[in-house]
């Protein structure tokens, strides 16, 4: 009698022998018809867990329960687990330190404050200079100089624009995976290099070659563009023009050539009067930006402006920022009040709905960090 064993017990051991390719105990020929196991096929397999299959293969077959799990099972509920997180790479291998998650504005901004810039700082002038006639008219009808206790925030902005991408460093990452995912609305992680880049308007595989001229302040105002709640409508709306199939133009590379305007405006000291009127610099700097961007997509859309035109819009723009920033941040903060009570829209009832436009690396551009810089 020891050496016989119940039918429960043989269709135990085969279960988990894996023994015979239908257990004789518990198996019905009309297995294959029945409704509640269809009912899974055609379920993706990321999915099966939340239908309780798997808790029904192992504990509820035959009306047995394991009592002791084995380190199979053990990995494999581990392995079911992490499909949720199994992210897509394209292009090169994605950088296996991005913990995946967003990144603030004000995160990133810390980072570059509590950071060793000093090889960096050595590089900056943070004001223009000028000799003869030009520094004497500037004397007498410039604009005022910066207060001397907002000069250390000055020099960060401006640290920071020479500072490059390090695609080694996880913050750098975390800042580019925030704006990928922010414009393109996935909620997955992408690799730091790869094809996915052009299609946000960089002009090739890696964005740090298209950071000349505004550095990491660059990818900075972009960041500040997604993720401040106020201007991420404005953000999305500018993107989708960027995409038009007349009207297209490379968005980030756009969005660097107007973060190089502002580092020009705020050397030449056209900012100074509205920094020291609100005692700060970062903040200034930022709603300049967004400011002038805005103004960029109005006369884009308005003018219907395509790529030929970009260098000479870029150079228009540039003289009205330095010579306007107070009517431009004013126009900024108008059409955002109007933008939270649902009551302005930038595209209005153009809709850039026509077909998605191609990567911009067979497309001709020509921006204010192309052009050769001028001096007083």
């Amino acid at each position: 009698m020891s050496h016989m064993s119940s039918p429960r017990a043989r269709s135990k051991e085969e279960f988990r022998d894996g023994q015979g390719e239908r257990m004789s105990a518990g198996y019905s020929s009309s297995y294959d018809n029945d409704k509640s196991v269809l009912a899974f096929r055609g379920i993706p397999i990321s999915e099966l867990k939340n239908h309780g299959i798997l808790q029904a293969l192992t504990t509820e077959a035959n009306e047995w329960e394991p009592r002791v799990v084995s380190a199979e099972v053990v990995r494999a509920q581990e392995e079911w687990e992490a499909v949720d997180t199994i992210q897509p790479e394209t292009g090169s291998q994605a950088n296996s330190e991005q913990p995946g998650q967003l990144i603030s504005f004000s995160e990133a901004l810390q980072y570059f404050q509590t950071v060793d810039l000093s090889s960096f700082k050595k590089r900056i002038q943070p004001t223009i200079r000028r000799t003869g006639l030009a520094a004497l008219r500037h004397y007498l009808f410039g604009p005022p100089k910066l207060h001397q206790g907002l000069r250390e925030e000055r020099d960060l902005v401006l640290t920071i624009a020479q500072c490059g991408l390090d695609s080694q460093d996880p913050v750098h990452g975390r800042v580019l995976q925030t704006i990928y995912k922010k414009l393109t609305g996935s909620k997955f992680d992408c690799a730091l290099h790869g094809d996915h880049w052009e299609d946000l308007g960089f002009q090739g595989a890696n964005p740090a070659t298209d950071l000349r001229g505004a550095g990491f302040l660059a990818l900075l105002h972009l960041l500040y563009l997604v993720m401040d709640s106020k201007t991420l409508l404005m953000a999305q709306e500018i993107f989708r023009l960027s995409r038009h199939h007349i009207q297209q133009f490379p968005f980030c590379l756009m969005s660097v050539n107007i973060t190089h305007i502002a580092i020009q405006a705020l050397r030449e000291e056209c900012l100074s009067r509205e920094c020291n009127r609100q005692q700060k610099v970062i903040p200034v700097v930022n709603s300049f930006y967004a400011a002038t961007f805005l103004h960029l997509a109005h006369v884009w859309r308005t003018q219907r402006k395509t790529i030929s035109d970009s260098s000479f819009v870029l150079k228009d723009l540039e003289v009205l920022a330095k010579k306007s920033p107070r009517r431009l941040l004013k126009t900024l903060e108008l059409y955002l009040a109007r933008v939270s009570k649902g009551q302005a829209s930038l595209l209005g009832a153009q809709r850039c709905c026509g077909p998605e436009a191609p990567p911009f690396k067979d497309l001709t551009f020509t921006g204010k960090s192309d052009l050769q810089p001028h001096s007083s």
